[in-house]
């Protein structure tokens, strides 16, 4: 276990063996909260987790297959909507 000390303007510097082992770079945003025995800091995410179906999972898709004009199309037309 290391101990930190906190600095005059309530920073924490974490040792950098922590900051290695979970690849906390300077700039990593945490949520922190206050459980009334500790004090929890947990790094935010950007983007939730996914979860990947196994290889194997068959499509949803039932329909004929689209051409890649088709896509390409289908691509434009929602493009134009968001200018």
């Amino acid at each position: 276990m290391e101990t930190v000390m906190l600095g005059n303007q309530g920073q924490l510097v974490l040792p950098e063996t922590i900051r290695a082992i979970h690849q906390w770079v300077e700039g990593t945003n945490f949520f922190i909260w206050d459980t009334g025995n500790e004090i929890v800091l947990k790094p935010v995410s950007p983007f939730p987790v996914s979860q990947l179906e196994p290889p194997n999972t068959p499509s949803i898709y039932q329909g004929a297959p689209l051409t890649l004009e088709d896509m390409e199309k289908a691509i434009d037309i929602e493009a134009g909507k968001r200018k």
